[in-house]
C-alpha cells in the first residue's frame, strides 16, 4: 500500500471523536449484559481454540525475512504487526478427545502446507518467543525504528498495513514505544518494537457465562506456574544491548521471558496511571468484566462498520476489546447467536519450540480450568498479590522462581515438586473429565512434565548454548547468533512431530505416568 494511502486512512481514524466512540462502547456493553442474562453466551460444553504466531527467516542464513503479503494469502495465514510475522487461528472445537486431536491436526496440516510454500520462497517460519538475528544488511535497531513522516503522519517502514497499528503512533491515547530491560534501552516513534515477540494464545469458552468470574480467578492463579514452564526469550538481538554491557552481565541480569517486558514497555505509556498491559485483577461478576473493558483507556477510537453478524450488535465494544491488553482477558464474541460465547484468552505463553509443546500448553490450560473449577480447588483463594508476584517472578526466573501455591488439600507451599505435582494432577484430571483416557491425557502433558521434572525450559537451553559459546571464546553477538542457528536447526527436525524434550536428550525416555 502506498504510504500516502495509509497516511490518509490514519488521518481518517484520528478524526473519530473519542467521546462519541466511548458512548457507543458503553451502549454496546449494555447489549452484552442483556444477552448474558438471556443465556445467549452459554454453551452446552467447554470449547477450545488457539492462536499461533510465527516469524520468518531466510532458510540459508537464518536472518529475519519480510513475508510477502501475497504469500500470506497463499498459505492461509494472517498478517500480524511486523512484515516478518504470520499468524494462524484454529477452528474452535469441543474440549474432548477428538477436539484436542483436531486442534493439533489442524495446526500441523496448515503449518506443513505453509512450510512447503515458504520453503519454495527460500524462507522458513519459526516458532519462537523473540527473534534475535535482524535482516541481512540491517541492524535490529534500524529495523525496529525506521519510519517516515507522510503529511505529518508517522508510518513505520516495516509494519504491516494495518491502520490501527500505525494510528497508535499518531494518537493522543499514546503508547510508550520503547524497550526497557536490563542492559537494553530503545526509543521508537511507533509501536514497531512489539514485533520482536511472538506467542501462542489458547482460548477456553466457559459453559455458562455467569460462571466466568470463577474460571477467571483460577486462570490468573495458574498463569505464573504455566509461564515458568514456557519461558523462551532470554535474549534480545545483540545490537540492542548497551555498548558497555558485558556478556557476563547480560547473562546474570537478564530475564527468562523478556517477551513480557517488551509488550508492557512498548504499549504502556510512562505516566502515573493504570497501564494498558498488565496482570489482571479478579472480577466478581460478568457486569464488572464488561465494565472494565468498556472503561479501559482508548488508544485508537476507530470508525466501526457493521454487518449482520451477531457480534456486530456490539461492534464498538469489540473494537475496544482489541486494545484491552491483559495477560489473561475475558472475551465476548461470536459471529452468530448459536456461536456466541464467553471465553478466557490466555496470553502469557510465548511461541514454543514445537507444535506438540504448544498444544501441551493448550491441553494443560484447559484441563486445569476444568478440574480446578469443578473440584473447587482452594488455590482460588490464593491472594491476588501473590498470584501477581508468581507471574513476574516466573517471568524473571523461569522454573527457578519460588512459586507460592495452595495444593488441593489446602497446604501452602513453595516446594517445586509439590507445586507441579498438584498442577499436573489437576490438568490430567480435567482432561479425563472430558473423556480423555489416562494415556491420552498423559501424552498431551508429557512435554511439560519433562520440563518441570528436569527444570529445563527453552530459555535455559538458550542460556546454556550462549554460555558455552562465550566460555569457548566467542563474543556475545556471535554466541547469540550461533544459539539461534542451533534453535532453528533443531526446530526444523522436530517442529511437526517432535518435542523440546528431544532437544535435551529426554525425548526417548519412557513416559512416567502418575498413579
Amino acid at each position: 500500500m502506498p504510504e500516502s494511502d495509509l497516511a490518509g486512512q490514519v488521518e481518517d481514524v484520528l478524526s473519530v471523536a473519542p467521546d462519541e466512540f466511548q458512548a457507543e462502547v458503553e451502549a454496546d456493553a449494555e447489549v452484552i449484559v442483556e444477552e448474558v442474562d438471556d443465556g445467549t453466551f452459554d454453551n452446552p460444553q467447554a470449547i477450545i481454540g488457539f492462536e499461533y504466531e510465527f516469524y520468518a527467516v531466510d532458510a540459508d542464513s537464518g536472518a529475519l525475512r519480510r513475508v510477502p503479503r501475497r504469500l500470506l494469502d497463499l498459505i492461509g495465514f494472517e498478517k500480524e504487526l511486523g512484515l516478518h510475522n504470520a499468524e494462524m487461528s484454529t477452528s474452535p472445537q469441543p474440549l474432548n478427545t477428538h477436539g484436542l486431536a483436531a486442534q493439533e491436526a489442524e495446526v500441523k496440516a496448515r503449518l506443513s502446507a505453509a512450510e512447503d510454500r515458504t520453503g519454495a520462497e527460500g524462507m522458513r517460519l519459526v516458532s519462537d518467543a523473540m527473534w534475535t538475528v535482524p535482516p541481512e544488511g540491517e541492524t535490529a535497531r534500524q529495523y525496529l525504528t525506521d519510519s517516515v513522516s507522510d503529511r505529518g503522519v508517522r508510518i513505520a517502514s516495516n509494519m504491516s498495513d494495518s491502520v490501527r497499528y500505525h494510528a497508535m503512533a499518531n494518537s493522543e491515547g499514546e503508547a510508550g514505544m520503547c524497550l526497557d530491560a536490563p542492559h537494553v534501552s530503545l526509543s521508537a516513534d511507533t509501536v514497531m518494537p512489539e514485533s520482536l515477540i511472538t506467542s501462542i494464545q489458547p482460548h477456553y469458552q466457559v459453559p455458562h457465562a455467569r460462571d466466568l468470574p470463577t474460571y477467571f480467578q483460577y486462570a490468573i492463579r495458574i498463569a505464573g506456574p504455566l509461564l515458568a514452564l514456557g519461558v523462551n526469550s532470554p535474549f534480545f538481538p545483540p545490537d540492542l544491548y548497551d555498548d558497555d554491557a558485558t556478556a557476563d552481565e547480560i547473562l546474570a541480569d537478564g530475564y527468562d521471558e523478556h517477551r513480557i517486558g517488551v509488550f508492557e514497555t512498548v504499549l504502556n505509556r510512562s505516566v502515573d496511571e493504570s497501564d494498558k498491559v498488565r496482570f489482571p485483577r479478579d472480577f466478581d461478576s460478568v457486569e464488572e468484566a464488561v465494565g472494565r473493558i468498556a472503561s479501559d483507556r482508548t488508544i485508537v477510537p476507530m470508525p466501526v462498520s457493521t454487518t449482520d453478524r451477531f457480534d456486530d450488535e456490539f461492534a464498538h465494544f469489540r473494537h475496544k476489546h482489541g486494545t484491552y491488553w491483559r495477560w489473561v482477558r475475558p472475551v465476548f464474541g461470536g459471529a452468530t447467536r448459536s456461536a456466541a460465547n464467553a471465553r478466557i484468552e490466555f496470553r502469557p505463553i510465548a511461541a514454543q519450540p514445537t507444535v506438540r509443546d504448544s498444544i501441551a500448553f493448550q491441553a494443560a490450560f484447559a484441563g486445569l480450568l476444568e478440574s480446578t473449577y469443578r473440584r473447587e480447588h482452594p488455590v482460588r483463594h490464593l491472594d491476588w498479590v501473590v498470584a501477581k508476584d508468581n507471574f513476574y517472578d516466573a517471568m524473571e526466573e523461569g522454573l527457578d522462581a519460588d512459586l507460592y501455591w495452595i495444593t488441593n488439600d489446602g497446604k501452602e507451599t513453595t516446594d517445586h515438586e509439590e507445586v507441579y505435582s498438584d498442577i499436573f494432577a489437576h490438568a490430567k484430571d480435567g482432561l479425563q473429565m472430558r473423556g480423555l483416557s489416562d494415556q491420552q491425557a498423559a501424552k498431551y502433558l508429557y512435554p511439560l512434565r519433562q520440563r518441570a521434572r528436569h527444570r529445563l525450559t527453552p530459555a535455559s537451553w538458550k542460556r546454556e548454548r550462549v554460555r558455552d559459546e562465550v566460555d569457548g571464546g566467542a563474543d556475545f553477538e556471535d554466541a547469540v547468533y550461533e544459539m539461534q542457528s542451533q534453535y532453528v536447526e533443531r526446530q526444523s527436525e522436530t517442529l511437526i512431530d517432535g518435542t523440546f524434550a528431544d532437544w535435551v536428550g529426554r525425548g526417548d525416555t519412557e513416559m512416567e505416568r502418575e498413579d
